[in-house]
């Protein structure tokens, strides 16, 4: 029912329904970006939430809540955060999934 891949990096953290709408609640797991990998860093919070509209499912709009995860690194306080244009030329995404982080970043 989700964008194939997406699983891997968000959790399922809440979902809701009415008559006419279907909301799922997303968070980015705390897997340290691989392009910070050589960096010391510690889980600092979440970006604000983005609303992304996602593929009708019987007849009710779906909406992704997505949170996206920032990461503090330890002794200089940079903040980082995951780059999904270097996760999308990875090998672990799909093209629906892809399609679904550009939607994010708008």
């Amino acid at each position: 029912m989700l964008p194939e891949g997406i699983l891997y990096y968000f959790e399922i953290t809440d979902s809701s329904q009415n008559e006419t709408e279907i909301s799922i609640y997303l968070e980015e797991k705390n897997i340290v970006p691989a392009e910070h990998q050589h960096k010391k860093l510690h889980a600092k919070d979440f970006l604000a939430p983005v609303a992304v509209q996602d593929f009708p499912i019987r007849r009710k709009k779906v909406t992704l809540y997505v949170k996206r995860r920032r990461w503090e690194v330890v002794g200089t306080g940079e903040t980082v955060t995951r780059d999904w244009e270097i996760v999308k030329k990875g090998t672990r995404m799909t093209l629906e999934f892809g399609y679904f982080l550009k939607g994010l970043l708008r």
